[in-house]
């Protein structure tokens, strides 16, 4: 829920909430994560592959912009989470190397990261982390490939957590695609939800993209919305570019007038109401 819809009110609000400090600024996540109380997750983007300088290029020659200058404030933000020290502290887009997983033990913060295939979950799990997140074709925002290269798995969660959940050595929680308790009861692990949880009163989900989710455009998965896959309400400009390259981060810079508000496929109604509300909603019966 990066770039905007998570807050620590949000947080605040539900039984364990993660605070995304993927594209905020160094200043943003150190307010946002000492506003954050009692237990609670922080999710980082790890330093990834850059994309090929021509697909940047060629991508702004496209759009007749320039291309824009990208500095990664990762290790600003990373200290800032060591300061702070969440109970959990995962990764999207990579896995935390060996030894910044040492140092998230030493504060006593457990080192998680999000997966979408075999090859992910080894790696992570041969560097010694605590747990690991399956996420599944129907997530909003950002399919989390290892390298932006990649195409994403599009086996159902149901079928990824089948096949990954043997291989596990560590706790596993699944994500993507979960609307409702019949879909919570369904894992016999516990699940993230984003989507769920955009129109929540705590959300920090703009009143443009609080619009956009109360319509029925649907959500298409597009290298479009930021050079990475992704899933988003479509938009003139998905549907003019479908065969964009992977140009992450170079591409939001460039498209800053364009709507992007990413969600998950399918994501019917979304329940507008307190957060705590929702997760009772979400919450099975039995």
């Amino acid at each position: 829920m990066a770039g905007g819809p998570s807050t620590p009110e949000l947080v605040n609000a539900v039984s364990f909430g993660f605070i995304a400090l993927g594209t905020c600024s160094v200043s943003q996540a150190c307010e946002w994560l000492a506003a954050c109380e009692a237990s609670f997750g922080a999710n980082l983007f790890v330093p990834q592959p850059e994309p090929l300088l021509d697909d940047v290029h060629r991508t702004a020659h496209l759009l007749h912009q320039a291309v824009p200058p990208v500095a990664s404030d990762y290790a600003e933000k990373f200290a800032a989470v060591l300061e702070t020290a969440p109970t959990v502290v995962s990764s999207t887009f990579g896995c935390f190397t060996e030894p910044e997983i040492a140092q998230l033990h030493a504060v006593g913060s457990q080192a998680w990261a999000t997966v979408t295939n075999k090859t992910e979950l080894r790696e992570a799990q041969a560097r010694g982390v605590d747990g690991v997140i399956i996420q599944g074709p129907r997530a909003g925002g950002h399919r989390a490939t290892w390298n932006q290269h990649d195409d994403p798995d599009q086996r159902s969660l149901t079928e990824l957590v089948g096949d990954l959940l043997p291989l596990a050595t560590v706790p596993v929680i699944a994500a993507g695609g979960i609307r409702n308790a019949e879909d919570v009861a369904a894992f016999d692990v516990p699940v993230a939800c984003g989507t769920a949880f955009l129109l929540a009163d705590e959300a920090g989900t703009s009143q443009r993209n609080r619009e956009l989710l109360r319509t029925d455009t649907p959500a298409v998965v597009s290298r479009a919305f930021s050079g990475r896959w992704a899933s988003g309400v479509e938009t003139d400009f998905t549907r003019e570019n479908p065969d964009l390259p992977p140009t992450y981060p170079y591409l939001r810079p460039m498209t800053r007038d364009n709507d992007y508000c990413l969600v998950g496929a399918d994501r019917g109604e979304l329940m507008a109401a307190p957060a705590a509300e929702i997760e009772r909603m979400l919450t099975p019966t039995s």
